[in-house]
């Protein structure tokens, strides 16, 4: 499906990024395994180790998305080891959850820089290695709670609702160099972080989703492969849901 292709996972060391890294592998992707901070080191290095037992080709690179030189700094490292990059899955994001009325201007600051600036600065980067080449694959992250809002989440909702116009301004500016910009915007799913969600709460949450179950790190995977895959080339500017009904 991928074979030979290039493939950059941001924040690929842990939950769904490590999820997508897998996935992308298992179907002959050159993966690079993008971790923020060299104390990720060793999660992201068991990545790749996993990756490269299951007969795959994985490697890590740290930068941190919201810092332009560690960006420019890792791009540099693709275009010189592999002079080429077919995909990009900017997964990469942090949560600094608060009502508005206790929410610090640094707390709204560093999700938005991360999540949103972070998103804009890999696009940027990838995109001029993929227009050269005439053929790229951009999957951006956005959320549910980007589409709806979610209290306690200001700073979260806002960074991924503009993930979304993001994602429709770059498949406009791309579309004639053979580059397609998508989103996928997750549901409830299970990762560690939902993982520490009280089990009343969490069954709760359950019960308001129509199919009736968490969504699982594969669900998101499987749909970026799709974005990914040269069968969806006719498929850009699009935000793609993947909730289980809970958000239409």
């Amino acid at each position: 499906m991928f074979s030979n292709q290039v493939a950059l996972i941001t924040g690929a060391s842990q939950g769904i990024g490590k999820e997508i890294a897998y996935y992308f592998a298992e179907r002959g992707a050159r993966v690079i395994v993008n971790y923020p901070f060299e104390s990720e080191y060793e999660k992201a290095q068991a990545v790749v180790e996993s990756i490269q037992k299951a007969g795959g080709w994985g490697e890590a690179i740290q930068a941190d998305v919201g810092k332009e030189d560690e960006v420019k700094n890792m791009f540099e490292q693709i275009k010189s080891k592999y002079n080429a990059l077919h995909i990009l899955v900017n997964n990469a994001g942090i949560t600094k959850d608060s009502s508005i009325k206790k929410m610090s201007v640094e707390q709204y600051s560093d999700v938005i820089h991360t999540n949103l600036t972070g998103s804009f600065l890999t696009l940027k980067e990838a995109s001029l290695i993929m227009g050269g080449q005439s053929y790229g694959r951009i999957i951006n992250t956005s959320s549910i709670s980007g589409l709806h809002g979610n209290f306690g989440q200001a700073n979260y909702a806002s960074a991924k609702a503009g993930i979304v116009g993001l994602t429709k301004t770059a498949a406009i500016e791309y579309a004639r160099k053979g580059v397609t910009v998508n989103a996928i915007a997750p549901g409830f799913i299970r990762t560690p972080m939902t993982d520490q969600i009280p089990d009343d709460i969490k069954t709760s949450m359950i019960s308001e989703i129509p199919v009736q179950r968490i969504g699982e790190p594969v669900d998101i995977a499987s749909a970026a492969a799709f974005l990914a895959s040269e069968e969806a080339g006719y498929i850009t500017g699009q935000i793609l849901s993947v909730n289980g009904g809970s958000f239409m």
